[in-house]
Parts: C-alpha cells; sequence; structure tokens
C-alpha cells in the first residue's frame, strides 16, 4: 500500500545525503567562489542541485580527451624549444612575466615580431581575406561564431579559392557558439572544399563525461604559419545581435610568434578529429617586437589566464588598464586590484554600458560599488557593445586575446592570448585603450549608490550565482 509518509522520509534523508557528501565533494580542486555558490544551491534543493552539478559541476574534459592533449604535448614543446632558440632579441626584452606566462602556456616570448593593431570592424574581415587570397601552403581558422551571413560568406569566398590554388584550409567552430548557424556554416564551408570541424558538439552521451558549457572560445587564424590574426572578432555581422553592433580589438603577427598560434591551432585539430596536421617551420623575423603566445583552458588544469592577470596587477608600480565586456572577478583579481589601488597604482576598468547578456550584466554590476570605494576608476563604453579583450600594464606589457575577465574565461573556456612585451610594442595598445576612455563616460560612486534597491537586490542575486555563469 502506499504510504506518503514514508516516501516523504525518504525523500528527506535523500536529501540530507546528497547535503553531507557535496559538503565533502563540491570544495575539492575548485576556487571558493564556485564551491560557495554550489553549496548554497545543494543547501537549499539538494535534489535539483546535484542534477545541475551532474551537467556543469564538473571544469574538466573526459579522460580520452586529457590523454589526447598530454600526447600532443612533444609537438608543442618542439615549438617552444625553437622559439626559445630565438631569444628575446630587439629592443625591449621581456620583463619577470614571460616565465610565468610560458609555465602557463607553453611557449616562451620571442624577438623578431611585428604586430599592427587592428580596430575597424570590416577593415579587419578585408585584412583577413587579403591574408588568405596570399596563402600558398595552408590557412588554419578557428573562431567561436562563424555564421553563414555577409561576413561569413566573403570569409568562405576566401577560403574557397583558397583551396582552389591547392591550399589546405583547416577551419575549427565552436559547436555551441555557432548553434544559430552550424548546420548551414558547416555545408557553406564543405561546399567551398574546406575541411571543417565543430568543436566540442554537445551530444547526448557526452552528458554523463563533462559539463557541456566547456567551450572553445579562441579567436584566430595563421596564414602558411607566418601571419596571424588574434583577437576578439568572430567572423559573423558586426551587428549580427538586433540593435547591438560590436567594437573588436585584433591584432595582425608576424614573425616566429605565429609558429605558436599555427601550433595550437593544431593541437586543437588534433584534440578534435585525431589526425595530425602538418607543422610549418618557425618563420623569419619580421620585426624587432618581443611576443609571446599564452593558450589557456580546462586541457591545461590550472586557471592560466586568471593566475596571468593577476599576477600582472600584483606587480603594477603605475597603471593597470583592463578592458572586459564581461567582467565578473574572483576574490583573487579582487585583491589585487584593491592592493594595486593602495599602492597608488592608476587603475581603469573599461567595461561597456551597451550589454547583451542581461544576466552577467547584473552580476557585474554587484563589483562595482566594492570596486569604486577602493578607488578604481569605471569607464562604461557608449554607443556600442566593447566587445575587445585587453589589458596594459605600466605601459609596458600588453595582452590582446579572446580572454574575458570572468569566472567563465578563467576556467570554462579554451582561450588564446598574445602578450606584448615591451614599452614600444605597448605604446600603440595604449592608444587604442585611451581611445576607448575618451569614448566612455567615468562612473562615480556618488551616482552609482543611487541606484534603485531593487536593482541592488538583483545584482546581489546575480551575484550568487556569477561563479557558475
Amino acid at each position: 500500500m502506499f504510504d506518503p509518509s514514508r516516501l516523504a522520509l525518504t525523500y528527506l534523508l535523500i536529501e540530507w545525503v546528497i547535503r553531507l557528501v557535496m559538503i565533502v565533494v563540491l570544495p575539492l580542486r575548485r576556487s571558493p567562489e564556485a564551491a560557495r555558490s554550489w553549496l548554497l544551491l545543494v543547501l537549499f534543493l539538494p535534489v535539483p542541485g546535484l542534477i545541475l552539478y551532474r551537467f556543469i559541476g564538473r571544469a574538466r574534459f573526459p579522460a580520452w580527451r586529457q590523454t589526447r592533449f598530454a600526447d600532443d604535448l612533444p609537438y608543442r614543446m618542439n615549438v617552444a624549444e625553437g622559439l626559445a632558440a630565438i631569444g628575446e632579441t630587439g629592443p625591449d626584452r621581456a620583463g619577470a612575466i614571460a616565465p610565468l606566462a610560458g609555465t602557463l602556456g607553453g611557449f616562451p616570448a620571442c624577438g623578431g615580431n611585428r604586430a599592427d593593431l587592428l580596430t575597424d570592424y570590416d577593415a579587419t574581415i578585408a585584412a583577413m581575406a587579403s591574408a588568405i587570397d596570399s596563402a600558398l601552403r595552408c590557412v588554419h581558422l578557428q573562431t567561436y561564431i562563424f555564421a553563414d551571413d555577409r561576413t561569413g560568406r566573403f570569409i568562405t569566398e576566401a577560403l574557397a579559392r583558397a583551396h582552389a590554388r591547392g591550399v589546405a584550409v583547416h577551419v575549427l567552430v565552436d559547436a555551441l557558439g555557432s548553434r544559430p548557424w552550424a548546420k548551414r556554416s558547416m555545408a557553406m564551408l564543405d561546399r567551398a572544399g574546406v575541411s571543417a570541424r565543430l568543436v566540442l558538439p554537445v551530444r547526448f552521451a557526452s552528458l554523463r563525461r563533462a559539463r557541456t558549457d566547456l567551450r572553445n572560445h579562441r579567436k584566430l587564424c595563421a596564414i602558411d604559419g607566418r601571419i596571424a590574426f588574434v583577437g576578439s572578432q568572430n567572423i559573423v555581422n558586426r551587428d549580427f545581435k538586433p540593435s547591438i553592433v560590436n567594437d573588436e580589438l585584433v591584432a595582425r603577427v608576424e614573425g616566429p610568434v605565429v609558429a605558436a598560434f599555427d601550433a595550437m591551432f593544431a593541437s586543437d585539430w588534433y584534440l578534435e578529429t585525431g589526425e595530425r596536421i602538418a607543422s610549418e617551420r618557425i618563420p623569419a623575423p619580421a620585426g624587432t617586437t618581443v611576443l609571446q603566445a599564452m593558450p589557456s583552458g580546462p586541457d591545461f588544469g590550472t586557471a592560466g589566464y586568471e593566475r596571468l592577470l593577476v599576477e600582472l596587477v600584483h606587480e603594477a608600480r603605475h597603471e593597470v588598464t583592463i578592458v572586459s565586456p564581461y567582467l565578473i572577478p574572483d576574490d583573487a583579481l579582487l585583491t589585487a586590484v584593491r592592493n594595486a589601488v593602495a599602492r597608488s597604482v592608476a587603475v581603469n576598468l573599461i567595461v561597456s554600458h551597451v550589454v547583451d547578456q542581461k544576466l552577467v550584466r547584473l552580476a557585474q554590476r554587484s563589483y562595482y560599488q566594492e570596486l569604486l570605494e577602493a578607488g578604481v576608476r569605471i569607464y562604461r563604453y557608449r554607443s556600442h557593445l566593447l566587445h575587445t579583450k585587453a589589458v596594459a600594464i605600466d605601459g609596458m606589457v600588453g595582452i590582446v586575446g579572446s580572454s574575458n575577465a570572468d569566472m567563465r574565461s578563467f576556467a570554462l573556456n579554451a582561450e588564446i592570448s598574445l602578450i606584448l612585451h615591451g614599452e614600444d610594442a605597448v605604446a600603440p595598445l595604449l592608444d587604442v585603450l585611451n581611445g576607448y576612455i575618451a569614448q566612455s563616460d567615468r562612473l562615480p560612486l556618488s551616482a552609482w549608490r543611487l541606484r534603485p534597491r531593487p536593482m541592488r537586490v538583483l545584482e546581489n542575486l546575480a551575484r550568487l550565482v556569477s561563479p557558475l555563469l
């Protein structure tokens, strides 16, 4: 006979077993912020919390992928050794941060490079297509979004021309980032003769082995192992979201450092397909700039970009400028920023006033008051969505890439960064960042404290789940 009271008691016991087990499990290999959020969820909603944790709670890939990534290590090390042999020739040598970035990402700083910063959206796409049209041997393109719109068709036509010349063309597209366009875009690339793959496809069978929101967020294009484009820009129209126009920053790079970007593409291709791509030689010097490639992501087993950014802020002596459309700092970065201000370092955070993700926006706003009270200067970029991800420290170290200053880029996404070493290399980046500030409104603490109380409540609620975003 059915006994409701026994069923209720059984459910209650299950809830307490879940709570007790998760108290032990959740703090392991997880940031304090994420552990607190998960524990709070499991405390109040044990069964739904356990189900959600089963899908998105473990920031690691399945064992077969970890093994494949380890198998590829000798190929990446071979490129790293070649770059190390070149050394940091040039007027500006890399500082103390280069060894840390080399340990975290696997590639050393090297001289003999040139980097040009591109801020015009359509001109960047045109420059990439022009470089593809110059390809003689191979084109390796990786992006989070590849749409079948005007921009996607323009790049696909360039890829098709390269393929028709006998150039080996490989394209990696994130399956979730490109989900609205994936079927049509992959068909378009296939018709062009391009060898294209969806990265980390979401399948029902994969839900049992790893969280599905671990994504490859890298955006890079390497041509013949001698030219690379790296930054924040996807292969999609600038206004692909209704009423939102994106502003981006991309670096066009030539010189030995391109070999590192090419090696990371080859590594990602191997992870997704099990196929090896022939390595290009390390290219000849093309300038005098010291540059460094730093990949990061769950494959590396550590929050590489977060560790680099925190160390950079701790090392700053004069000025820190961070640009990120999605700014959700962890405790380590918050502490580093507050300490920097206490050392009389000028800390500038440039965020976008125009937003495309409401929950992230609320979580981000929850940090503004404590940052402003600490003395941080927050600038909100007007008119467009500033999608740029960039950092400048003391005019001596700069970063341009795909990494946001948020939990997702720190722990969940595969990202790629270009590190600029030396005053000559960072000066053009400072010009770009100062231009952003000129197009922004500084947020005053007095005005921010007057925002409506219901908004504060929503921000604080969003902050509770921000480590899970």
